[in-house]
């Protein structure tokens, strides 16, 4: 029987080109931006075959499900490989709105501009 390679889950995605340090790796699993299998994961988690990770980070949320673990980096084909990418698809530039634009020379916003915005950013 063919033994599992078990691998911590910082070390893996940063392996698999999901963050580009294993630092920022780390720092995201300590911030709570890295679940697997639906729990919190500490960057000593291991993650083995047929586990589902979601990484969110930057733009937009990550669900990979892990076919093949590796602890040292790979090339992006070879990367690929490795996990199974179920990520909703990213929304397109066109429909994401440009808010807190304004008017060069403008000046400051005022108390109403700001809540204005907070509303359009969906924290009123």
């Amino acid at each position: 029987m063919a033994e599992v390679v078990r691998a911590r889950v910082d070390a893996w995605c940063w392996a698999v080109r999901l963050f580009p340090t294993r630092s920022a790796a780390g720092a995201a699993c300590r911030a709570g931006h890295v679940r697997v299998n639906g729990e919190r994961a500490k960057p000593a988690t291991i993650v083995v075959p047929g586990d589902e990770v979601h990484v969110r980070g930057g733009e937009r949320e990550r669900i990979v499900e892990v076919r093949r673990t590796v602890v040292k980096r790979v090339g992006a084909a070879v990367a690929v490989e490795c996990y199974l990418d179920r990520s909703p698809a990213p929304v397109p530039k066109a429909q994401v709105a440009l808010a807190g634009v304004r008017d060069r020379g403008a000046g400051r916003p005022t108390k109403r501009d700001r809540r204005q915005l907070d509303r359009l950013r969906g924290r009123g």
